[in-house]
């Protein structure tokens, strides 16, 4: 493998950024955060050791995040209620998943990684739900006080939140998912809430958008302390992928859910295939 200080030349750097720029859009539209996309991206294209990018991509979702998330909440998209409580699902299990991180062989990490992108990807063609909740009231939804609402073209829309036990276990896999991975695991936030939960599509992935910088910062703290965060190759990751983020929260609010949807099972679909492909066949 390259080491990732080698990769950051004057001659990759551009190319770095224009790449976390693409993820880091895709990451706004779609509530991944970026790191989906990065993390293949320096591995297969770049060749950095997965280590090294799973960290650049930790620290990228933080940016992502943080670029997106206060749009989203400006707008009245994501539920501050729910991000919160499910938070401490996924923090606990972000600092999980950096423990096994460090103790599994990257060619094992590629494999996981790839499964959970096409398992994801096929996940994500199912229909979401957009409407209000037909599910019968939830007494945590109601206790907690997550029912809220969003706007639409049509004016202010109320929905119920289903299933908050469920959805909050979920959580628990997906921060162990993060930490593992560095992807900030905002595919499976989106489809907790969205498949789960029943909360409308454009609420579950700006909401998981305001949810993966927390579960990403619970982890990259460990990476940092085991050498993994290389501050040469971390910063035309974060630059182009916080451009992004801040450009993809301009289209989300004017975007068709139906294209986000399609959008998001074909590219992380791909990935998910080369990174199967590639930690079978000893690349990475």
């Amino acid at each position: 493998m390259v080491h990732p200080i080698r990769v950051t030349t004057l001659l990759f750097i551009p190319l770095i950024l224009l790449g976390s720029l693409v993820a880091g859009l895709l990451g706004a539209l779609t509530g991944l955060g970026g790191g989906v996309v990065i993390v293949p991206l320096l591995v297969v294209a770049f060749h950095v050791n997965i280590h090294y990018a799973i960290g650049a991509s930790l620290i990228s979702v933080i940016a992502t995040s943080s670029g997106a998330a206060a749009a989203y909440v400006r707008e009245g998209f994501s539920n501050i209620r729910i991000a919160m409580f499910l938070e401490i699902a996924t923090t606990m299990g972000a600092l999980f998943g950096a423990f096994l991180a460090a103790r599994l062989a990257a060619g094992i990490i590629a494999i996981v990684f790839g499964g959970v992108l096409i398992v994801s990807s096929a996940l994500s063609m199912r229909g979401g739900h957009e409407e209000k909740s037909s599910c019968p009231a939830d007494r945590w939804a109601t206790r907690l006080k997550l029912n809220s609402a969003y706007p639409t073209a049509r004016g202010s829309e109320n929905y119920e939140v289903c299933r908050v036990p469920a959805g909050f276990g979920m959580m628990f896999g997906a921060g162990t998912l993060s930490g593992l991975l560095g992807i900030g695991s905002g595919a499976f936030k989106v489809l907790a809430m969205d498949q789960v939960m029943r909360i409308p599509f454009k609420v579950s992935t700006t909401t998981s958008n305001f949810m993966i910088g927390v579960t990403a910062a619970a982890s990259a703290g460990i990476y940092l302390r085991r050498g993994f965060i290389a501050p040469g190759l971390v910063m035309p990751v974060v630059l182009g992928a916080l451009a992004g983020s801040v450009i993809g929260t301009r289209v989300l609010v004017r975007a068709r859910t139906s294209w986000l949807r399609i959008l998001f099972a074909l590219v992380i679909g791909a990935l998910g295939i080369e990174m199967v492909y590639g930690g079978l066949t000893g690349r990475f």
